[in-house]
């Protein structure tokens, strides 16, 4: 049984893996057809964007604003979903959509998908998700109407509501308004509100959606107390919103200081924009990738800490990327246990298994060495001229899958761009699942035998 498990989540990784990487390719390939394209546009530049649209990051080589025609808009903003979504879950929409009945074992494909503890109720598990996805979504076009429409007409400001509410959602941060993102709505509260709401609720994960607001439902009918809203959650959701909170709180507070009187982002503006620029700052670092302030211009310590920021990414089962929430919580406790002489990872009144400390370290381990792999090689690409930071910055954004960008993507070589792609795609799809899929099974026979230990000097 534990075998035939083991088998079923392979196969589910092998979908994951060369599943994006084929809706990757076929992207690409519609976006460098002619039709899709104002001007001609290199195979490599179609591809690194739809990579950048299915790993939901946001850097890119060309301007989409100008280099698509209204078809290839379309086809990038899909993509965009697709890759919000995943594979699986739009598979599983398709075949919703069609009435086809889902087998047992596409239900385990999608328990592992989406991590979930039971086999029961999946599908609607994924109706759901996909009708709060459409619903959030179009509650953000809503709103982002109230000011696209009257600046842009009523056609072409639905049309922009719509694609920068998707791409808000799914973190992608890929807008259609030009080379400056969204940094002439520096000062719109209703842009800046809506961005980050609609970034947040992307980055929390649906399991902490349906925890939420099934124990809203409780307090609301009074079957529970409302002081005990926030105990009765499962401790992943209790982190996740913990953890975000603290991180979105902390990084706006570095940012206001550290770049309060710089005249290139922070200081030309009033002390209530900011304010919100710098938590806006903040938000979009959690892998959404949209600016209202020059990336460019952000002073050398802001870089890095938003870099950091960038690594640590979202929270598991939403639309964002990097190492996530829980992982870097997690992997704070296990080294505070260890330096306190304790056994066992406590947290908020449960205690953490050896299995989750274990995959959390492995996928950090695994995307430090990829993220610095990538670094080392786009230092050896490029010249000297390139500052070492701005490099860092751009592969934290890759690798994070947020799509910040220090306006060095378009100006880097081929190779390097070659390596961001790669980046994107590891942060994306997670290095763990990478590693599983190319490395094989595990011979069963390694789980039962038992070698003899032996301790080793460390530190």
């Amino acid at each position: 049984m534990h075998r035939k498990k083991w088998s079923i989540r392979w196969d589910t990784m092998k979908i994951l893996v060369f599943g994006f990487l084929g809706v990757i390719f076929l992207g690409g390939f519609l976006l460098w057809l002619p039709v899709c394209n104002r001007q001609p546009i290199a195979f490599m530049d179609a591809l690194f964007t739809s990579v950048t649209a299915v790993c939901v990051t946001g850097l890119v080589t060309i301007t989409p604003a100008v280099q698509f025609t209204l078809l290839g808009k379309v086809i990038l903003l899909i993509l965009i979903q697709v890759g919000g979504l995943g594979v699986i879950g739009c598979a599983t929409a398709f075949f919703l959509i069609l009435r086809k009945k889902i087998t047992v074992k596409e239900r385990v494909v999608l328990q592992e998908t989406y991590n979930m503890d039971k086999l029961g109720g999946m599908v609607g598990m994924v109706k759901k998700v996909i009708i709060g996805t459409f619903v959030v979504e179009g509650a953000g076009a809503l709103f982002y109407s109230f000011q696209f429409v009257p600046e842009y007409g009523v056609i072409r400001g639905i049309w922009y509501s719509v694609f920068h509410s998707i791409s808000a959602f799914c973190n992608a941060g890929i807008d259609i308004l030009g080379s400056g993102s969204f940094t002439k709505y520096a000062g719109n509260p209703l842009i800046n509100i809506t961005t980050i709401l609609l970034i947040i609720l992307g980055g929390l994960g649906f399991t902490v959606w349906f925890d939420v607001i099934g124990n809203g439902k409780k307090i609301y009918k009074h079957e529970v107390p409302r002081k005990w809203w926030f105990t009765r959650l499962k401790l992943q959701s209790r982190l996740v919103l913990l953890a975000t909170v603290s991180l979105i709180v902390l990084g706006a507070v570095l940012v206001f200081v550290l770049e309060y009187r710089n005249p290139d982002t922070l200081g030309g503006m009033s002390l209530g924009e900011k304010v919100m620029a710098s938590f806006f700052q903040s938000v979009t670092n959690r892998t959404a990738g949209y600016a209202t302030i020059s990336q460019s211009g952000l002073h050398t310590e802001t870089k890095l800490v938003n870099s950091i920021l960038m690594f640590i990414g979202g929270s598991p089962g939403g639309t964002a990327g990097g190492v996530k929430t829980t992982t870097f919580v997690m992997l704070f406790l296990g080294c505070m246990t260890f330096v306190k002489g304790g056994n066992d990872i406590e947290c908020l009144g449960r205690k953490i298994s050896t299995e989750n400390f274990r995959s959390g370290f492995a996928v950090t381990v695994l995307a430090v060495s990829a993220y610095l792999v990538g670094i080392f090689l786009i230092l050896t690409f490029e010249s000297d001229q390139i500052a070492a930071i701005d490099v860092i910055y751009e592969a934290s954004s890759a690798i994070g899958t947020v799509g910040l960008t220090a306006d060095l993507t378009p100006n880097l070589t081929r190779l390097s761009q070659a390596v961001l792609m790669i980046l994107m795609y590891i942060g994306r799809i997670g290095p763990v699942t990478l590693m599983l899929v190319f490395a094989g099974k595990m011979n069963p026979r390694d789980k039962i035998r038992e070698l003899p230990k032996e301790r080793i000097m460390v530190g």
